[in-house]
């Protein structure tokens, strides 16, 4: 008797009761459902097993674990800046901060994210500076280096990294890297097991259970943390491979955003890389042992912001609607990515039709093509509502930057998508401070020399094959 009909008539019926059940159960947005409803019906046997590995929710459970101590101490401070705000008697360094204190309410609130003013900043574009800096700021390590990268390639940069690792390890420098299991899945285990032997310590966020089979794939750590003897951290959105440094034949120069900070700030990176390793690792950090007195005479006011699918509100997208809404005379955006929901859309087309200035810069080149074509689909929008669309030439534009009245400005991991507001787990810097602000709006202006503008008019001459790309991708992109 032939089987093969009857199980395919399981599966079918799988799919009908899992159709019921994003439906019904899992009360997603309404484009998601629908999204997932076309795999369902027009891939109904793949498009089952792709649900199970892609489109299962993530548990709400607690995935980041504190003492009760250091947890009371931090609900205590962050109680004090609520007050504090709440009775108009927050203390500012700059006046410029004061019309920025419901932002910053919003993400002590609901984020618990303490707002430092005693911070520097050096911003860096390019990947050989960053990376240089950097690795000089390890060699100089006494204590600690913690590093945390979506992505770590063994690649020249890689070795040059592991080398100098490997070396302050055997100096009884405390070291410790942690990356994502997906991201990262291409890194060879000889290159972890040189560093472990040297004495420092390597663990991945999420690890497959099975070889290459992960079904919590679809769920990043897309954070990018550098926190060296809790003096000095990094935050931005350069990964750890040769492409950062521009040696990509794809994809050539390679433009991103990130930041070294001193300050208070480096205390908030810390606790966050802590949160991390602790999910990741055996061996817990205690808090208490891995925070320093800030050595900073800066006055750059910070919050760092973290987001993932474990948190009930999308924090870092809610940071952005509001600076979006606060905008009186631009709105300065950069990012690899542009998906957003409709409530961040909303956001962008009311400041434009209010005469914001709103400029969105995106890459010419995708390394993404279903997301690259989602964006293209979205910037029309944009386009219709006023706003100015630039597309940048030099190479690939990775920064995740967004830049508001060069007053306010936030700096991370999170592209304008919605994997990175719903699925990754994602940290943001979030800076009050006039003077970086607008150093970083300098850069935007500097990077228009390298774009092109994409006008209203040649949106519209766009050819049939590349609108149904665009109407393909836009479908899906709920899911991506």
């Amino acid at each position: 008797m032939n089987i093969i009909p009857y199980i395919l008539s399981i599966i079918l019926g799988l799919n009908v009761l899992l159709a019921l059940a994003i439906i019904f159960l899992e009360r997603r947005d309404a484009s998601a459902t629908w999204a997932w409803l076309m795999v369902l019906l027009f891939i109904p046997i793949a498009g089952f097993l792709l649900y199970l590995i892609f489109g299962r929710r993530l548990s709400k459970k607690e995935i980041f674990t504190w003492d009760k101590k250091s947890r009371l101490g931090l609900l205590t401070l962050v109680q004090e800046q609520l007050k504090s705000i709440e009775n108009r008697t927050l203390e500012v360094r700059h006046k410029d901060i004061i019309p920025y204190e419901d932002l910053i309410y919003m993400h002590l609130k609901n984020n618990d994210a303490l707002l430092s003013q005693d911070n520097e900043v050096e911003v860096y574009t390019d990947g050989q500076k960053k990376f240089h800096a950097l690795i000089e700021d390890i060699e100089k390590a006494t204590d600690h280096v913690h590093l945390l990268y979506y992505i770590f390639r063994d690649d020249n940069l890689g070795e040059r990294l592991a080398e100098v690792l490997i070396r302050k390890a055997k100096e009884n420098v405390d070291v410790k890297i942690l990356y994502d299991d997906m991201g990262s899945r291409l890194l060879s285990k000889a290159y972890i097991r040189k560093i472990k032997e040297a004495g420092g310590e390597v663990e991945s966020f999420f690890p497959s259970l099975i070889p290459k089979v992960n079904l919590k794939i679809n769920y990043r750590n897309h954070r990018k943390l550098a926190i060296i003897d809790g003096k000095i951290g990094y935050i931005g959105g350069f990964n750890i491979g040769d492409e950062y440094l521009g040696f990509s034949r794809r994809f050539g120069y390679w433009r991103d955003t990130h930041l070294r900070v001193r300050g208070g700030a480096v205390h908030h990176m810390q606790t966050r890389f802590i949160l991390d390793w602790n999910h990741a690792s055996r061996r817990d950090i205690s808090y208490e042992e891995r925070y320093y007195q800030a050595e900073s005479k800066g006055d750059v006011g910070m919050q760092i912001v973290s987001s993932g699918p474990d948190s009930e509100w999308e924090q870092i997208k809610n940071g952005y609607i509001k600076m979006i809404m606060s905008a009186k005379e631009s709105v300065y955006i950069q990012t690899p990515y542009f998906i957003p929901d409709d409530s961040l859309l909303d956001a962008l087309r009311i400041a434009a039709l209010s005469g914001v200035d709103v400029r969105l810069m995106i890459p010419n080149k995708p390394d993404h093509p279903f997301v690259y074509w989602a964006t293209f689909s979205n910037v029309g929008d944009l386009l219709a509502a006023g706003a100015k669309i630039y597309v940048y030439q030099k190479g690939f534009l990775h920064a995740k930057t967004i830049v508001v009245d060069e007053k306010i400005a936030s700096v991370g991991t999170a592209n304008i998508d919605v994997r990175s507001f719903k699925l990754n787990f994602e940290v943001n810097a979030f800076l009050y401070h006039p003077d970086t602000a607008k150093e970083l709006a300098d850069r935007f202006h500097e990077d228009l020399v390298e774009s092109t503008e994409l006008t209203y008019k040649l949106y519209q001459s766009r050819t049939t094959w590349i609108r149904f790309k665009e109407s393909i991708s836009r479908l899906l992109s709920p899911i991506l």
